[in-house]
């Protein structure tokens, strides 16, 4: 199993390398809304602090769920191409191909969020995190591009083509815009408030926002990790009984 998910992520990478505007968008549309909301739009948000350091964790969390989008149409493409089966017949484990796609989306997603904190250092960004605030900054976005590559996955393999596939991963990137990714909850309207409360997105941002700020919350923590996990196990077992009935 190991091994074939090895190979399968070999698979991937050469397929970035022969197409690398997939990584290329990855990388650039969170530098474009870094600068589009710090930049530009910045001075016009009132979080009591400088508006830099409130929204890089939001856009850390953007980053992920917009650099897992172009995973579900490449496993739709592989499903509907018949390229799935044909690994099924060269005794290629199923989970293999799945788990392929999923890590070469998460180190996707570090190389996007390494430039975008790159470029948020330039802004001005200037964190209180420790070493170890840093590893749990590392540790969520990990676990949350797991989650959400099992969750894109899974919407890839239950589309019924490529195009339906990249429109079913709409959600997920425009879900962190209503949560405390750009600005709080709280200074939200009433309903749209409570769903930004309430929403799986918001104790994540809130947990990467606590340990940039060398103070997270336990609570924060606790809540977030119960998320990805759940969206981790949810995706997995969503894409693996679509998998058998489809291959």
């Amino acid at each position: 199993m190991k091994s074939h998910s090895m190979v399968m992520l070999r698979r991937n990478f050469k397929h970035i390398a022969r197409n690398p505007t997939t990584v290329f968008n990855a990388v650039l549309m969170p530098v474009v809304m870094m600068f589009m909301f710090v930049y530009v739009f910045g001075d016009a948000f009132s979080v009591g602090a400088d508006y830099v350091d409130y929204a890089t964790p939001g856009l850390m969390l953007l980053a992920v769920a917009y650099g897992v989008g172009s995973v579900a149409v490449s496993v739709n493409s592989d499903m509907t191409k018949g390229i799935i089966n044909r690994f099924k017949v060269m005794d290629v484990s199923r989970g293999a191909v799945l788990t392929g796609h999923v890590i070469a989306s998460v180190l996707t997603n570090l190389v996007a969020i390494a430039a975008l904190v790159g470029v948020a250092f330039l802004l001005g960004f200037g964190p209180s995190a420790g070493f170890l605030d840093w590893l749990g900054v590392l540790g969520v976005v990990v676990l949350l591009g797991f989650a959400l590559g099992w969750l894109t996955v899974a919407l890839g393999l239950a589309a019924k083509s490529p195009e339906t596939a990249g429109i079913a991963s709409v959600p997920l990137v425009m879900l962190p815009f209503f949560s405390s990714a750009i600005v709080p909850a709280e200074a939200m309207g009433p309903g749209i408030r409570e769903f930004a409360e309430y929403q799986p997105f918001t104790p994540i941002i809130e947990t990467l926002r606590g340990f940039l700020g060398g103070a997270p919350e336990g609570i924060d923590v606790i809540v977030a990790a119960g998320w990805c996990v759940g969206m981790a196990l949810a995706g997995y077992l969503w894409a693996r009984s679509t998998f058998s009935k489809r291959a």
